[in-house]
């Protein structure tokens, strides 16, 4: 019996992959549908030698996050799409700060309080600014439970690796789905010592430590260092997926838990002879433009699915420019477009049909 083979939901999954990767510090404040990430942290991160807290609000949260990342620990917090936008401000002091911290949104539906359906209508929100500004996180968007628990070790070595705010972005279906979990720690490339980090006076032995700060006012070396950081992570952590594109006339792009729905529905298009196939974004920022163009290139139409209106849409115009005719297919074609419903496979397996033709 394999201990570390589990049944587990997306989002203890995140908890799981984020003691793996050594993380001993949690704050946060409930709010649906990510409220299984506190528990879990509640009940084991004591187990470990870490600590718990539940804060006040969600702006507790982002700024509790800083002081904890700013000693040099790994730490996290988790919020749902109405919480996300209450850190903002402490976001943008993490940039500023160059600190590295990893942030988890789960996302719902809809503005301002919205409601507790699972939607993916914060692609804008997170992959365009990072508070105010024109910060951009790194932001990773998992599908499965598996991918939370090994992509949240990443997003902290990413983390340190840059000194940045890592988003981890799964959608509510991604984050309550109960699958197979393989438990592991996953290795990677050894990081530099974090010098930068306040410490306690025994180890300052009368040295005066301020965190470091970009200092925007002045713009002769605050531009440089963020183009620069953002180039590398542009060469070097771009991420995606593609299945059955290299004789694909119709290319689908989707991302989150919209992208196992539209591989369904290519699989049934396969079987009635209709070349398709699928790209997926997994790192939102850096966005694989480069890898995406290559694989329209080779198909004659593309099909965005999304669970919102139309906001990854705007990336992929971006990144195909005038080539192959782009198509979308999005919260519209829910069961219950305008409640609780869900995107399944049939109506993109339509609209597959429909462009085949």
């Amino acid at each position: 019996m394999n201990e570390n083979r589990i049944l587990a939901t997306g989002n203890d999954a995140i908890g799981y992959g984020a003691i793996a990767a050594g993380c001993r510090f949690f704050c946060g404040y409930p709010i649906t549908p990510q409220n299984e990430i506190p528990a879990f942290f509640a009940a084991e991160l004591p187990k470990v030698g870490g600590v718990f807290v539940q804060t006040e609000s969600e702006v507790s949260s982002i700024n509790m996050l800083l002081g904890a990342v700013s000693t040099g620990i790994r730490a996290i917090t988790s919020t749902s799409s109405p919480g996300y936008s209450l850190m903002q401000e402490g976001l943008s002091a993490l940039h500023a700060m160059q600190l590295p911290a990893v942030v988890v949104n789960v996302q719902r539906g809809g503005p301002g309080s919205g409601s507790i359906a699972t939607a993916q209508t914060d692609y804008h929100f997170v992959t365009k600014s990072a508070g105010h500004g024109g910060m951009k996180s790194l932001v990773l968007a998992p599908n499965s439970v598996q991918e939370c628990h090994d992509l949240i070790q990443l997003a902290f070595y990413l983390a340190d690796k840059y000194r940045i705010p890592v988003v981890f972005l799964p959608d509510a279906i991604t984050g309550q789905s109960a699958e197979m979990l393989e438990r592991r720690i996953i290795e990677f490339p050894e990081l530099p010592p974090k010098n930068w980090a306040l410490r306690g006076s025994a180890a300052k032995k009368g040295a005066r430590m301020i965190m470091d700060s970009f200092m925007p006012f002045n713009y002769s070396s605050y531009f440089p260092i963020i183009r620069k950081k953002i180039e590398q992570v542009e060469q070097e952590e771009v991420r995606f997926e593609e299945r059955l594109t290299e004789d694909a006339e119709t290319l689908v792009i989707s991302w989150g838990s919209t992208a196992r729905t539209a591989l369904e529905a290519v699989m049934e298009a396969r079987e009635e002879g209709i070349k398709v196939g699928l790209f997926r974004p997994i790192s939102l920022v850096p966005f694989p433009k480069e890898a995406m163009r290559a694989a329209a290139a080779r198909a004659k139409k593309v099909l965005v699915v999304e669970d919102n209106q139309g906001q990854m849409l705007y990336d992929v115009e971006w990144a195909l420019g005038c080539g192959a005719p782009i198509s979308f297919l999005g919260i519209e074609k829910r069961d219950q477009p305008s409640g609780m419903g869900l995107l399944y496979p049939g109506p993109i397996l339509e609209e597959l049909r429909r462009l085949s033709k």
